[in-house]
């Protein structure tokens, strides 16, 4: 346990220490400022009430789930695993006494905490800006409705974020990883389309998972049905990039 502990914090520290944590974090800021903005815009230039304080942070979500998180947490997970590869940092890892399915862990672990730190840092500056802008519409059920919604949205994103990383154990080049999980998120999205009849089987079909929780009649069996689905999906992709990081010569 202590080994693993120590490759945990091992890779939350390389991970602060990334610029594209600060992009990240930037972006974040420059979606709620910009999305704000054109709420303001229409509503004191039409005089349309476009969203209310605990509405914005949704708005936010639908639009942030689908660009902003998917895209930088491909890039931690490249980082974490190509990235180490091609610069053959992997080796000083591996030196550690810690086995490889603990290091493989504590990396997934870290991915993790990324995708939900950045969730609930998006969650706060949305709820901020809508409490600023439109006090008069804050409720308490509302709020319980946008952290469900930003809670739920974390497993999505983590299944997704493990493909990424099935892929990064495949490939060597960091650039051929990205461009392969743009195509499959491109490619899941079409198929969920097209196939909607069988979109609770494509990942990026469920980014949008948090509406079920927050809709006025709950349907939970096809919740249930959706978190058994994402499980099966993540306990096999997180099986598959384990086998794979584990076979590889360093």
């Amino acid at each position: 346990m202590g080994g693993f502990k120590a490759a945990f914090l091992n890779e939350a520290v390389k991970m602060l220490k990334k610029k594209k944590l600060i992009a990240a974090a930037i972006l974040s800021i420059l979606a709620v400022v910009i999305g704000q903005v054109a709420v303001t815009v229409i509503k004191h230039g039409l005089g349309l009430r476009v969203v209310g304080s605990t509405e914005f942070p949704l708005v936010v979500l639908s639009i942030f789930a689908y660009t902003i998180l998917p895209l930088f947490a491909t890039f931690v997970a490249i980082d974490m695993f190509s990235g180490e590869f091609s610069s053959n940092t992997m080796k000083i890892t591996l030196t550690r006494p810690v086995t490889r399915l603990g290091v493989f862990s504590a990396k997934v672990l870290n991915l993790a905490a990324f995708i939900m730190g950045n969730l609930l840092f998006v969650m706060v500056l949305s709820l901020l800006a809508g409490f600023l802008f439109n006090m008069t519409s804050v409720s308490f059920i509302g709020i319980v409705r946008v952290v469900l919604s930003y809670i739920a949205t974390f497993l999505p994103i983590f299944v997704f974020s493990l493909l990424v990383v099935l892929l990064s154990n495949m490939l060597r080049g960091g650039l051929a990883v990205f461009f392969l999980a743009i195509l499959a998120f491109l490619a899941l999205n079409v198929l969920g389309i097209v196939f909607s009849g069988y979109s609770s089987f494509f990942i990026t079909s469920m980014f949008d998972w948090y509406t079920l929780w927050i809709s006025e009649t709950i349907n939970a069996f096809k919740i249930l049905r959706q978190l058994l689905i994402m499980s099966g999906c993540g306990i096999m992709l997180f099986t598959a990039g384990y086998y794979l990081f584990d076979r590889k010569d360093i």
